[in-house]
């Protein structure tokens, strides 16, 4: 049974508004990566480690209020059209990191950069749920999140090279050019994004689940 589970996880790539998501997130991805990275040494510079504790704070408190306004009204409109605004609000948000200002200044900085992350996220998944072919929904948000993961990996890696380089005023312009790169994604695949896909089809998949239960999905009525 080894082979049919694995055509089944690969499954989930037959859709191409799927791989269009999953191209932008693995720049979402590289974007939130390197700003770890530039973090570091714009801390060695400004106070050592307490400085990129309040840093990596002020992202989770951005993406934890921007989740909380977000989820707390209902979104008319195409998602696929509201993903680009978010992402391009997220990439604009990225640049002001490049002022490198002082710890107390950039704190409030990494706030603003954390506020659509986790927007973006909730959006990306309404769109994966629309998008992936019948019986394979949890195998697509399974590959959005892994490629989120690797985004964030490669994103390590890239903005150390740059670092050393300029400094961390220029690692963090890293995560402005990845941002930009996810929306020039987004903006080229529109077309495939706005696609039905499966139309919401509630598919009812024995290879996911020997119990045959309903697989999961988002209702029409979640706010994201």
């Amino acid at each position: 049974r080894s082979a049919p589970r694995e055509a089944h996880w690969l499954g989930a790539l037959r859709s191409p508004g799927l791989l269009a998501l999953l191209g932008a997130f693995l720049f979402v991805g590289i974007a939130l990566g390197s700003i770890t990275v530039a973090a570091v040494s714009y801390a060695d510079d400004h106070g050592g480690d307490a400085v990129y504790g309040w840093l990596m704070a002020g992202i989770g408190l951005g993406a934890l209020l921007g989740g909380v306004v977000y989820g707390a009204r209902r979104w008319a409109g195409a998602p696929e059209r509201r993903l680009r605004v978010l992402v391009a609000l997220l990439a604009v948000c990225y640049l002001p990191l490049m002022l490198a200002p002082g710890p107390v200044a950039m704190t409030a900085l990494a706030t603003l950069a954390g506020v659509f992350l986790a927007p973006c996220i909730a959006c990306a998944f309404v769109l994966v749920d629309r998008h992936a072919p019948a019986g394979t929904v949890t195998e697509a948000f399974s590959w959005l999140v892994t490629t989120f993961t690797v985004g964030a990996s490669v994103g390590t890696g890239l903005a150390g090279p740059v670092v050393e380089w300029g400094g961390a005023a220029r690692g963090f312009a890293v995560p402005g050019a990845a941002g930009a790169a996810a929306l020039v994604v987004l903006l080229a695949t529109g077309r495939v994004l706005a696609a039905t896909g499966r139309g919401g089809v509630v598919a009812v998949s024995s290879e996911n689940d020997p119990n045959r239960a309903v697989e999961p999905r988002f209702s029409s009525g979640d706010r994201a």
